[in-house]
């Protein structure tokens, strides 16, 4: 399991958001440089001659085959420092504003991952399930970013690979485990390497962010108006400062923290899961059948460090060819901790993989990982790893790394730590060099930005949303005291309200408004 992987699931749609890291040295003052280099680079005053072609071009739209929706191809340069090289055609859908009331524009939609699919949000969930308000008076749009689903995605392994990947043991318990492990990771990168070449030193999120100041042009829009959750704040908050005079109303919901190195982000997600898990068990604890027992929330945590044990020295079976080991029935667990409308799903999933039938983990596991019943997996994956791993320097430089940190994570979270922390060597042989660093982000003379935490956020901790709102020149902080990965769109009229009003209004809420 990548520890960058931020993902919402709901019964409505599926918001990638990544859990967080992938990582080395927490960045070093010459990735700090590059980014500051890029930045300035890549925030010009007026579209530099060369990328007029880019942003005067006009869109055709056609039917997608989905009903209400059109989709239109738009062209970017591979590499922005080059734009008369190679280029990139990136998938654009949109459904026009339904009235009634005057048209406002634009609203672009980012669900997160990386490598979760804009298009695919757009028309599963967000063009037909956003705030009737909202999509009366803005055309719904979305734009796979380069490099993910639609959009020429990056490629690493096949559907076979793919199984053999993830069932890898992720808290190895010897040396010839700890080589297991780093030898899959190897493999994986050479595999995005062999397939992908090409692409993947050109999708960072700055590159991303260009893309989306291409598009707003295309649409006609003066600024961007933007919703973008989970890893989706993070680009947001790029444009932002990439273009602070063109941001128009931005709500950046499950924030992240732009400012830490990976092995911090990896560690604050991993307290960030416990504090979830935490939720869930007290909620199990006062239910009859819960599978954990019906004891304290510690009981429960350690009820679930057996069942991991036990799963890792005797895989459960699933009544296919996959067995649940230990890392797929944690990644199945880590899967129900996005939303709290899944813990009844967990809790029988739980109690028949206890019983010796994993199928229900499995299938969550599967849901995370976007596998398909065929066999074949979307590239959510492989596009999380390729941008995670330009974003930020590696969290480690090899196991023994890993090893140091392990105390650290594991206080965190007694029950995912010690995975989580071995997770984050994914990014250790990744055949590009990062390009980005960790960096605080303030977008001075941008507007009004709304800034979105939940305190029990298990993939974007409240804090991550505390330091962004911060951080930012124009930020305000919106607060929804509950569980769950974002807040727009779940269920609090409060939260829904005050951003269907800056949306519509252009007016932030009062900073420190709170809502549950």
């Amino acid at each position: 399991m990548d520890s960058r992987r931020l993902l919402r699931t709901s019964a409505t749609a599926l918001a990638a958001a990544g859990l967080i890291l992938s990582g080395c040295s927490g960045g070093s003052d010459a990735a700090a440089s590059r980014t500051t280099a890029a930045v300035r680079q890549a925030s010009p005053s007026s579209s530099p001659e060369a990328l007029k072609k880019f942003y005067g071009q006009k869109p055709t739209w056609r039917d997608c085959g989905v009903t209400g929706f059109q989709c239109a191809t738009l062209r970017a340069p591979l590499d922005y420092a080059k734009p008369d090289g190679e280029q990139i055609d990136l998938a654009v859908s949109r459904v026009r504003a339904t009235g009634p009331g005057k048209r406002l524009g634009s609203l672009l939609v980012n669900p997160g991952g990386p490598g979760g699919s804009a298009v695919g949000y757009l028309q599963g969930y967000a063009g037909v399930g956003y705030p009737a308000p909202v999509r009366a008076r803005y055309d719904m749009v979305a734009v796979d970013p380069r490099g993910v689903a639609r959009s020429e995605p990056v490629e690493c392994l096949t559907g076979p690979q793919m199984d053999t990947f993830t069932q890898v043991d992720q808290t190895p318990d010897d040396p010839a485990e700890v080589n297991a492990l780093s030898a899959a990771f190897k493999d994986f990168s050479a595999g995005c390497a062999k397939k992908s070449r090409a692409i993947l030193p050109h999708v960072s999120t700055v590159e991303t962010a260009r893309d989306m100041d291409v598009l707003r042009a295309v649409l006609g829009d003066e600024k961007l108006t933007y919703v973008g959750a989970s890893y989706g704040t993070f680009l947001g908050a790029t444009y932002a400062e990439l273009f602070p005079d063109r941001v128009g109303r931005l709500v950046l919901d499950g924030a992240m923290d732009p400012s830490l190195p990976a092995i911090d982000l990896n560690r604050d997600q991993t307290a960030g899961f416990e504090t979830a898990f935490r939720a869930f068990a007290a909620d199990c604890v006062a239910q009859p059948d819960c599978p954990l027992g019906t004891g304290s929330v510690e009981a429960a945590g350690e009820a679930l460090r057996k069942f991991f044990r036990d799963a890792d020295a005797r895989p459960v079976p699933t009544g296919e060819s996959r067995w649940l080991g230990e890392s797929l029935a944690t990644t199945g667990v880590i899967a129900a901790m996005y939303d709290e409308g899944a813990w009844p799903q967990l809790r029988e999933a739980l109690a028949r993989a206890i019983d010796g039938e994993g199928s229900g983990l499995l299938a969550l596991a599967d849901s995370y990982y976007e596998r398909e019943a065929d066999g074949t997996y979307a590239n959510l994956m492989f596009a999380n790893a390729a941008v995670n791993c330009l974003d930020l320097p590696a969290a480690y430089r090899g196991p023994a790394d890993v090893a140091k940190a392990v105390p650290s994570f594991e206080k965190a979270s007694p029950i995912f730590g010690r995975g989580l922390a071995w997770a984050a060597l994914n990014c250790t042989s990744w055949p590009t060099p990062p390009t980005g660093g960790p960096h605080r982000i303030t977008a001075e003379g941008a507007a009004p930005i709304l800034v979105v935490g939940t305190t029990r956020d298990p993939a974007t901790p409240y804090k991550w949303a505390r330091s962004l709102a911060g951080q930012l020149s124009s930020g305000t902080l919106l607060t929804y005291e509950g569980d769950g990965h974002t807040a727009y769109g779940r269920g609090s009229d409060c939260i829904d309200t005050a951003i269907n009003t800056y949306l519509l209004e252009g007016t932030p809420p009062a900073e420190g408004k709170r809502c549950s």
